[in-house]
């Protein structure tokens, strides 16, 4: 049973079966967020992502970054993600037509951020989670 389901902009739908949810800038005690803290914790998202799905492909969605008009410290700019990181499990029918779809799943991981904790449900989705191409990340495999 899936958490929920959505409608990618191809028309396919995909279901969510497991989510994990982070604050983006959680725990954060020192510094500022700036581009060199949010390549890390992208990177750390990735490496997170490889090892609890090592049997699926990792696709990162690119985050929106903005820059206020803030002072600039030793790191650079400030550079700010959207406040919540993502990590989905999506599965939807298998890709290649000659799969059973008894038999056979299409399979992806997907990072993404988005400003609020809610669980994306079908048209409602982030633009970016919504904008996949399924069909060049994902990977059927055999239940």
């Amino acid at each position: 049973m899936s958490l929920t389901r959505v409608i990618l902009t191809s028309g396919r739908s995909v279901e969510l079966t497991e989510l994990r949810l982070s604050s983006t800038y959680g725990g954060m005690l020192e510094g500022y967020p700036c581009g060199l803290v949010n390549d890390m914790k992208i990177k750390g998202l990735l490496h997170t992502a490889e090892r609890v799905f090592p049997t699926t492909p990792v696709h990162l969605v690119p985050p929106a970054r903005e820059y206020p008009d803030q002072y600039s410290g030793a790191f650079g700019p400030v550079e700010v993600l959207p406040p919540v990181a993502c990590v989905g499990s999506l599965h939807s029918a298998p890709l290649d037509p000659a799969h059973d779809p008894v038999l056979y799943r299409s399979s992806l991981t997907v990072i993404w951020f988005q400003p609020t904790p809610d669980v994306p449900h079908e048209c409602d989705a982030e633009a970016g989670l919504r904008e996949v191409d399924w069909a060049g990340l994902a990977r059927d495999f055999e239940l």
